[in-house]
């Protein structure tokens, strides 16, 4: 079994990542190492800032992810502020503020992107995957986090992400697809 420090203390990502990956000891990222700088403009750069500060701080391999939603008619945003896009930066404000921002459009694709950076001893390597779908007009479902009420995935046609069983989303999520490239990753830095 592999083991990485996960830079992040976010249970619901730890809990996605040992189902996915589930042949990885995933470390949680300590609470007195603070939390990881997320400065960057892009979500490659996030992640890869996020790695390198953890595996600084522990000489660990570390695994980052940074993630969001894309959405076409506001230009790309949130982006890299998904998490942060409204004031209060919570799930429900963030929602709210989205479906206020897009209002009567009728276009209303978008896509989730996940970067995934593996930094260690032996070097760094990134990994990225989307999944392509589009907001709907009101929340639906009790699963996942985030935007997941509002993104109607194109691979499941008229459920949300939040009406998806834990594997159902696991299999199309745009964090699967960066974490299927992880046995890459860790060929290409040595660690298999």
């Amino acid at each position: 079994m592999i083991r990485l420090v996960l830079a992040s203390r976010n249970a619901h990502k730890i809990v996605e990542l040992s189902r996915i990956a589930p042949w990885v000891e995933w470390l949680p990222l300590a609470p007195e190492l603070g939390d990881p700088p997320e400065t960057g403009a892009t979500f490659e750069a996030n992640a890869l800032q996020k790695a390198r500060f953890v595996h600084e701080a522990t000489g660990l391999w570390a695994l980052a992810d940074d993630s969001g939603l894309e959405v076409d008619a506001l230009g790309g945003r949130p982006g890299v502020h998904s998490k942060r896009f409204s004031p209060e930066g919570r799930d429900d404000a963030n929602n709210a503020l989205l479906l206020a921002q897009l209002g009567a459009r009728t276009d209303r694709t978008a896509r989730y992107r996940c970067v995934v950076a593996l930094v260690g001893p032996g070097g760094e390597a990134t990994a990225a995957g989307a999944c392509e779908g589009a907001i709907g007009v009101v929340a639906r479902g009790v699963g996942g986090f985030g935007y997941d009420p509002l993104f109607l995935p194109v691979a499941t046609p008229g459920r949300t992400m939040a009406e998806l069983s834990a594997g159902e989303k696991d299999t199309i999520s745009h964090r699967g697809a960066a974490l299927a490239g992880l046995p890459e990753l860790l060929s290409r830095v040595g660690l298999r």
